[in-house]
């Protein structure tokens, strides 16, 4: 692992954002745990956030790094607050860095996220939702600090344009990484919705599943690791005959078609609360 962990003198670099008060200190804590129950020291986790209130010590908190833009797109469902960190420089951070979302559950070792590649590559999880686009996934890519600022000047430059062309951060990500990019096994980073959800009408009957490849579960689209836990999506019963019932009421199918309403139940997941914890 040498050439992977050049400028960051022997130490695996873990990095996650958070603004504003979606995402809570509990989160992140979460996310730090799992991150040291699944790594092999020695490891950093750096946190660039606005709120460092309710933190483990153990995490390394940063400051948010400026947006150098007056304003984020609008109407993108792009996460394009993201940008902050294709900076020249991040924090006291040097060489590769590892970034995750805040709502993933890691579920196996992390370790070999930072054997892919070499030093200077950009390494991204497959984004499964569109496989003949080859799209990457920015809920989990390792980037050496200062790699991406041709994107960040690119985004700065046309923010509004850039967001309406490419739409998601991730697919603007993988078209224009410099170098090129590369992917993590497909089978290590898993999509829970696609992934771990039963097809309908299995779905109604089996709790998702965890296939033994996985190292981390991402949870896009508004579907989070609370919902799974609880068999609850988009607060929906968890009671199969009253999730049935509501089938045909549009209100309490809160805005998905009534493929989408039936394919949506879940019932609760024993194994993400046993891995999303601190």
């Amino acid at each position: 692992m040498t050439g992977i962990l050049d400028g960051s003198n022997g130490v695996k670099q873990v990095i996650c954002i958070n603004w504003g008060t979606r995402f809570g200190s509990s989160y992140i804590n979460r996310l730090y745990a799992m991150v040291a129950r699944n790594i092999t020291p020695p490891f950093t986790f750096t946190c660039f956030t606005d709120n460092r209130e309710g933190l483990h010590p153990a995490i390394l908190c940063e400051d948010l790094p400026p947006l150098g833009i007056e304003s984020l797109p609008v109407n993108t469902p792009g996460i394009w607050n993201k940008s902050r960190l294709w900076g020249a420089t991040l924090g006291t951070l040097k060489g590769s860095v590892l970034f995750l979302d805040l709502d993933v559950v890691i579920v196996g070792s992390l370790d070999n996220f930072f054997e892919v590649g070499g030093a200077d590559d950009i390494v991204m999880a497959r984004n499964q939702t569109t496989p003949f686009e080859r799209l990457g996934q920015t809920s989990l890519f390792r980037f050496p600090v200062g790699k991406l600022v041709p994107l960040q000047q690119k985004f700065y430059a046309n923010p509004q344009g850039v967001a309406d062309e490419y739409r998601f951060e991730q697919r603007f990500v993988t078209r224009n990484a410099p170098g090129g990019k590369k992917f993590f096994p497909r089978r290590w980073v898993l999509h829970f919705r696609q992934d771990c959800r039963w097809p309908l009408p299995l779905n109604y009957f089996l709790s998702p599943r965890l296939p033994s490849t996985a190292k981390v579960v991402i949870f896009p689209r508004g579907l989070r690791p609370e919902h799974a836990i609880a068999g609850r999506y988009k607060g929906k019963s968890d009671n199969i005959r009253e999730h049935l019932s509501q089938t045909f009421n549009k209100t309490a199918r809160k805005g998905d078609s009534i493929f989408s309403h039936l394919r949506h139940f879940i019932r609760p997941t024993p194994w993400v609360k046993e891995h999303w914890r601190e």
